[in-house]
């Protein structure tokens, strides 16, 4: 992955009962990195709270969500609207690279819908294997915050 560019980049996560996507142009990223550098993952937090405040507040004073063509948050019941705008989308620009991290537990279920699509173009990846500190890896955390905040409202 490393010096490789993408036309697209697709993260697919999961929050205990939440799923989303969000969908980032290659410029759009370029152009976000700056203002998520302080962007965790969550689970290895020790100050919860204060960071879900803080990023909560960040997301909106910094317009986040602006940067993204696409984003979706739903319970994992309605998991198929997910890869519903998903396939949508990899239809509609099946001339583009596209890459796709996805949750470690939707990961096999995800490559073989892909698969079955002939996605030749689009490069899958576990959340897992993404390395710290890559473009991909930090856009990965700003979806992996979303899906926290929006469990802690509801929950």
């Amino acid at each position: 992955m490393k010096g490789r560019e993408f036309d697209y980049y697709i993260f697919v996560d999961c929050s205990e009962n939440l799923i989303g996507y969000s969908i980032i142009e290659k410029q759009e990223l370029k152009e976000l990195l700056p203002k998520i550098s302080k962007f965790a993952h969550y689970r290895m937090l020790r100050h919860k709270n204060t960071y879900i405040h803080s990023i909560k507040t960040r997301i909106e004073k910094e317009r986040i969500l602006s940067y993204f063509i696409k984003h979706k948050i739903r319970k994992v019941g309605q998991n198929m609207d997910i890869y519903l705008d998903i396939l949508e989308f990899l239809k509609s620009h099946d001339n583009c690279i596209m890459f796709v991290s996805v949750d470690d537990n939707q990961y096999f279920k995800f490559k073989k819908m892909i698969n079955a699509i002939g996605g030749k173009k689009v490069v899958i990846k576990k959340e897992s294997e993404l390395t710290k500190g890559t473009p991909e890896y930090q856009a990965s955390l700003v979806l992996d915050n979303l899906l926290n905040i929006e469990r802690l409202k509801n929950g």
